[in-house]
């Protein structure tokens, strides 16, 4: 099987104008419904249909340690990784109760975690655990490349293959792993060429002093991976099991025709990677919201992105595509249930 999968344009004019006439023929004025008339067009191009259905919607939570979490790039201690994880799988976690609250089905990957989360059997309806352990951590990117280009090349295939055997025609993506606004950080300086003093910020809640730490720490990773300019060479040099493994679940739900909703700067920086490999990955992606760490305006600019949401957050995990949810949920409804002017026996605009 091919590591990149073939991503057509999903450019349907002719399907584009039928929606668009089917918006403007809902009985409200022209443009009533503002920004939710856009996504409500952009589903429906993405699913290929003027009666978008959006079912069996999947959160998926990509988990990983980083090798440079023990040069101090983070406020909390790796150990907080694997916990969260449990948390996750607890059902007490940010992301467990957004998903419950609107029915997603949370599936928790091991990415490469260092403490191996012990497998267990998951009661119905409650997270699940979904093992693709590619080793236990990467490696310091501060003195060479974070993986080796058979592990990169692994987390990508594991990420397709999870998606391969997940249902519906939704993924939402979400990551868990201390250490990884660095990665984003990285790989937004790296494949955008922004400067890594725009691509920094606080992650868990650094101060002033431990950001300027921290860049430090990032400006050595590039230049100790100076040769790493492609998006697989970045991706292995630079990133985490975790951004790879979702770079994989992008192009594999892309690939399918799957909408993918977009959390904030982490799994936006996967998206970056897997736009470069296969630029049409962006026609099938929906941005939640845009998060309060410096880097995510700057990657939401180079990925020509408008999200649906601005409300300061920068938990990752998932929350801001949840939270954003019940909007994809409204669009599809007003396109196959609004009624329309003709339908209602309304009386439309009158002609000027």
């Amino acid at each position: 099987m091919q590591l990149i999968p073939d991503i057509p344009s999903i450019d349907d004019s002719a399907l584009a104008a039928r929606l668009q006439s089917r918006i403007d023929g809902k009985t409200k004025p022209l443009g009533a419904l503002g920004r939710l008339e856009a996504l409500a067009l952009r589903l429906g191009l993405i699913l290929g249909t003027e009666m978008p259905e959006l079912r069996a919607p999947q959160m998926l939570v990509c988990a990983a340690d980083h090798g440079l979490a023990a040069r101090g790039v983070s406020a909390y201690p790796s150990d907080v990784t694997w916990q969260m994880v449990e948390n996750f799988l607890a059902g007490g976690a940010a992301v467990s109760v957004l998903a419950r609250q609107h029915g997603l089905v949370l599936t928790v990957a091991d990415c490469g975690v260092a403490r191996e989360v012990p497998a267990r059997a998951a009661a119905p309806g409650a997270p699940r655990l979904v093992h693709c352990r590619v080793a236990a951590g990467t490696q310091d990117a501060s003195g060479g490349p974070a993986m080796s280009a058979a592990q990169c090349a692994q987390a990508l295939q594991n990420g397709r293959d999870i998606v391969r055997g997940l249902p519906g025609n939704v993924l939402l993506l979400g990551e868990m792993g201390i250490g990884n606004t660095s990665v984003a950080s990285l790989l937004l300086a790296r494949l955008a060429g922004v400067p890594l003093a725009e691509c920094t910020g606080a992650g868990t809640g650094l101060d002033a002093a431990g950001i300027a730490r921290k860049q430090a720490v990032l400006e050595q990773a590039l230049a100790a991976n100076a040769g790493a300019t492609g998006p697989l060479d970045a991706l292995a040099a630079l990133g985490g099991f975790e951004v790879a493994t979702l770079a994989g679940a992008v192009l594999q739900a892309a690939s399918e025709r799957r909408v993918i909703v977009v959390d904030g700067f982490i799994t936006s920086a996967a998206v970056l990677v897997a736009a470069r490999l296969a630029p049409a990955v962006l026609e099938r992606c929906v941005f939640s919201h845009r998060s309060g760490e410096r880097g995510h305006a700057r990657m939401l600019e180079e990925l020509r992105a408008e999200p649906l949401l601005d409300l300061g957050l920068r938990l990752g995990e998932g929350s801001g595509a949840a939270l954003a949810w019940p909007l994809l949920e409204s669009a599809c409804r007003v396109l196959r249930e609004m009624a329309s002017f003709a339908s209602a026996g309304v009386a439309g605009p009158s002609a000027s």
